[in-house]
């Protein structure tokens, strides 16, 4: 809202606010929270948001648009900023902020210390009971999972019945060795409560001590001659040492560290962290962040980090991230206090750390993917996102059919084109077609676009057998349909340039939109201001998913023209190598760096090939 539409009382609140360090709260009409933010001057950050709205990110504008109403809390330095902010934003949710998805729901697993017979169950709420607590894990899947293995492994009591030691049998789970029956007396106070111990000692990462004491309580029983519990301790033993062993080696030393990996998308975002004790990686997560437009990863890896280990009940002495995080001292010296002892957030150049950030962040692109796939695979979602697009750019019926269309070249060398179809909602790769451009010379996207569409709606409607030039990978009998919406990856001049080629072959009375990537503007024909669909909205993933995939099919495909193009003429250079014997090295070899790392003898050795031939080859790569 521009400062002349600022209400009374919104003025007077500005006149108010104090020059001190503090957390600030962003309401909407609805009195809901909109946003929080911290400030080291609450004065004049929060009047920024009504001064000139030039030079604001479209994220910034959009949320001062809607501010009615704000409310400030002042702290006395910047570190309890950061953890009430952190509190906050973990408590309502708001939509612009950097969030964790569902984070009031993660799970823990919880073990009752105040219970004379603990157990270990999952639960979803920290209180300050006494009780020991194991998380967050980002879904039930991986909370189950681990209470499964601790399960298999100790033999604690998973009934919730009253423990009084004179039931007059156990239950199976004695029989198949997954209790020791307190129920019953067959074990006392003491020998329970180490199974707890070792459970928690599990838990904490430290399976070493855990393997140590049954080692000791193994030799014990066999010297007091009690063979039958000695050989319960040797099972249980190897299954711990088993179990150990399948885990990944992370480090060849000892380490207490949680590795984080960063991937974002959108306005999606996801990070996974794997957990090391000892030399081992004992266990993984991933967890979803919404809010991460238009902000950069320093605020985004910032924000995850404080909402993380504000609910986190242990926290490791090394945090290895990929990057600096916003506010990284400050952040470090909470740590530091919340753990009781100097905790170091590292940024690891080279090496097994280095190794490690690099594989969280793989497996992080992973998850989003996965995410957006399982997203996909919701009907119900991509009903709603379909009837979204319809009525944000009035088209004329629900577009079943969606053809999206990307450009590729490095300066204009190797261009290739991508053709993705979207079925309903959902990716139809059996009808995707890759162009290589034929006719245009140099980097002109908007001629590039125009030869590739003359090409595909030039044939909409006869077959379209493979040829050379294009990837038809359905039959020959199988015509091109007409799509419902046609989307161009770029701006108003790549629209322009499909419009006038689709005028030109008479399916201009196809809907035809240009995406852009830096704002997510859809720019319509005869419209001179772009539609930006509404925020987290279906419709806007579901033509980000479209745009992207696009991307993708193409950059795979001029990868591999760009690298048969370099393989061609490394080969073509060389005197004496003609097309025959090219054919014999690469079917001997596969590539060329197998040649360039082949003796001569190897080469000499090829059909049609001389020692004098072969030590050219060799000297020419």
């Amino acid at each position: 809202m521009p400062s002349s539409t600022i209400s009374e009382k919104l003025r007077k609140q500005l006149a108010a606010l104090p020059a001190r360090p503090g957390v600030y709260i962003m309401r909407n009409a609805a009195g809901q929270v909109i946003y929080v933010g911290k400030a080291a001057k609450l004065r004049d950050r929060v009047r920024s948001y009504f001064g000139s709205p030039h030079g604001l990110e479209p994220k910034t504008r959009a949320l001062r648009e809607q501010i009615e109403d704000f409310e400030y809390i002042v702290v006395t330095n910047p570190g309890e900023a950061l953890l009430l902010e952190a509190a906050l934003i973990k408590r309502h949710q708001p939509f612009f902020n950097i969030r964790l998805k569902d984070d009031k729901r993660y799970p823990y697993l919880k073990i009752d210390l105040q219970n004379p017979w603990p157990r270990v169950s999952i639960t979803r709420r920290i209180e300050n009971d006494g009780a020991r607590y194991f998380g967050p894990y980002a879904s039930a899947g991986s909370v189950r999972a681990t209470l499964d293995l601790t399960k298999k492994l100790f033999p604690w009591r998973s009934c919730t019945k009253e423990i009084t030691g004179r039931d007059p049998r156990p239950c199976l789970d004695y029989y198949i060795k997954r209790c020791i029956a307190p129920c019953t007396a067959y074990c006392t106070k003491e020998e329970y409560d180490e199974v707890i111990q070792q459970v928690i000692l599990f838990l904490e990462g430290r399976a070493d001590d855990v393997l140590h004491r049954l080692r000791r309580q193994m030799d014990e029983a066999a010297e007091h001659l009690e063979f039958e519990r000695a050989a319960q301790l040797r099972d249980q033993l190897r299954a711990i040492e088993r179990t150990v062993e399948r885990q990944h080696v992370a480090t060849t030393r000892n380490e207490d560290a949680d590795i984080f990996g960063l991937a974002r998308d959108g306005d999606d975002a996801c990070v996974q962290v794997f957990f090391i004790r000892g030399t081992q990686m004992i266990g993984r997560d991933s967890f979803m962040l919404a809010g991460v437009r238009d902000e950069p990863d320093s605020t985004i890896l910032a924000n995850f980090l404080l909402q993380y280990y504000e609910g986190a009940q242990y926290t490791p002495k090394l945090v290895a991230v990929p990057l600096q995080p916003d506010d990284r001292d400050t952040i470090e010296a909470l740590l530091t206090q919340k753990r009781g002892g100097r905790v170091e957030i590292r940024i690891p150049a080279r090496g097994e750390k280095r190794r490690l950030v690099d594989l969280a962040a793989e497996n992080a692109r992973e998850a989003l993917a996965l995410a957006r796939i399982r997203w996909l695979a919701d009907s119900n979602k991509t009903e709603q996102a379909l009837e979204q697009l319809r009525e944000e750019l009035s088209l004329p019926t629900i577009p079943r059919r969606i053809e999206c269309y990307d450009n590729s070249n490095i300066q204009g060398t190797s261009p290739v084109s991508s053709m993705v179809v979207f079925i309903d909602g959902k990716p139809a790769p059996n009808q995707y077609r890759r162009f290589r451009v034929k006719t245009v010379q140099g980097a002109n996207d908007f001629a590039t676009m125009q030869e590739v569409l003359r090409r595909r709606f030039g044939r909409h409607a006869r077959p379209a057998p493979p040829t050379e030039q294009d990837e038809a990978p359905a039959p020959e009998t199988e015509a091109w349909d007409l799509p419902d919406l046609l989307i161009v990856d770029g701006g108003r001049g790549q629209l322009s340039a499909a419009r006038e080629v689709m005028h030109e072959l008479g399916v201009h009375h196809i809907p035809a939109v240009a995406l852009a990537k830096r704002h997510e503007e859809i720019f319509v024909p005869d419209d001179d201001e772009p539609i930006v669909l509404p925020r987290g909205s279906e419709a806007l993933f579901l033509v980000q998913r479209i745009r992207d995939e696009a991307h993708r099919f193409a950059i795979t495909f001029h990868r591999q023209v760009r690298n048969k193009s370099t393989l061609q003429s490394a080969l073509d250079t060389i005197p004496g190598i003609g097309p025959k014997r090219k054919k014999a090295l690469l079917k001997k070899f596969g590539s060329v760096k197998a040649i360039r790392e082949a003796d001569v003898d190897e080469i000499a050795a090829t059909v049609g090939f001389t020692r004098a031939l072969a030590e050219r080859v060799k000297a020419e790569l």
